[in-house]
């Protein structure tokens, strides 16, 4: 990654799109300065309110940070549960390596979450992980962010590998317990239809930078650069022909074949400015915070393609 600039706005929900391959999730480890070796961060910093860069500290300070002030969901629930120990458990390990000495408010604090996402607490605090479904742990995950009340959540894909119903519930548990608690939201996805449903504010990102942001009804309707374009024009219809469904041709570049000039997009962008080979085109306000990294930002519908 390289260049990347994020606000993440108090009690709102920041959307981070793009397809596999982007950084998505890299950013979201930077965010936490967990980003494991070989991979490491050599310049930037990421800060948290009062909290301080997160990216000076050391490993006491990061551990007392994560997950009082700003905690992760992860893609797969199950990954990060012990499977070992029963769900309650693990919510009193978390309490006590965060020094609440009040371990009891803390389960409290988790029946609660269980209660507002329609689980009974009182069967899954004593379950193992194998005897909850992948609904359940989706949520129980959700319930493990949140229990310490922290003041930003990183979701990762939290509807991944659920089917559609599930998906469905645990973006409406979601929604409402952001808007309940007022905690900053930042979510890591590929789906548009997540994006149009939770978010406030969306960034765009490709070959680990972010080429477009704004807020979420801004980007959506009028898109302004070519990747994000193309991302909304693959979504499969509903209605109408099929085959207004266009999959972005081509496969975003890996670590070791991002163009170090230019931009990182042109190889399968149907626009493709002679200029784009040689110079990397910076973010600039469009306006009302609608930032795009294109060469030809606003003049896309100048543009045959």
């Amino acid at each position: 990654m390289r260049e990347v600039a994020l606000d993440i706005p108090a009690g709102e929900v920041t959307a981070i799109i793009g397809e596999s391959g982007s950084g998505k999730t890299t950013l979201a480890m930077a965010m936490l300065n967990a980003v494991q070796p070989p991979g490491r961060i050599v310049s930037g910093s990421v800060k948290y309110g009062k909290v301080g860069d997160i990216l000076a500290m050391d490993g006491r300070q990061l551990r007392l940070v994560r997950g009082d002030h700003v905690s992760m969901m992860f893609q797969t629930a199950q990954n990060s549960l012990n499977p070992l120990k029963r769900v309650g458990s693990q919510v009193l390990d978390l309490a006590r390596s965060h020094g609440r000495k009040d371990t009891k408010a803390v389960l409290r604090e988790a029946s609660d979450l269980c209660a507002q996402m329609s689980l009974n607490a009182d069967r899954v605090l004593t379950s193992y992980q194998h005897e909850l479904s992948g609904g359940m742990r989706q949520r129980v995950g959700i319930m493990l962010a949140l229990v310490l009340q922290p003041a930003v959540v990183l979701l990762d894909e939290p509807t991944t590998a659920l089917d559609v119903l599930s998906q469905s519930e645990v973006l409406q548990i979601l929604r409402n317990l952001q808007r309940a608690r007022r905690f900053s939201a930042v979510l890591i996805t590929h789906d548009m239809g997540v994006v149009a449903e939770l978010a406030d504010r969306v960034a765009v990102m490709y070959a680990g930078q972010v080429v477009e942001r704004g807020r979420t009804q801004q980007v959506l309707i009028d898109p302004m650069h070519p990747y994000t374009r193309a991302l909304i024009a693959s979504i499969p219809r509903l209605t109408g022909d099929p085959a207004e469904a266009r999959a972005l041709p081509g496969l975003p570049p890996a670590l070791t074949t991002i163009p170090r000039q230019g931009c990182v997009f042109r190889a399968r962008c149907s626009y493709h400015p002679s200029i784009a080979d040689t110079e990397v085109p910076v973010l600039q306000d469009m306006g009302d915070g609608h930032w795009v990294a294109c060469h030809l930002a606003g003049h896309l519908d100048d543009r045959s393609t």
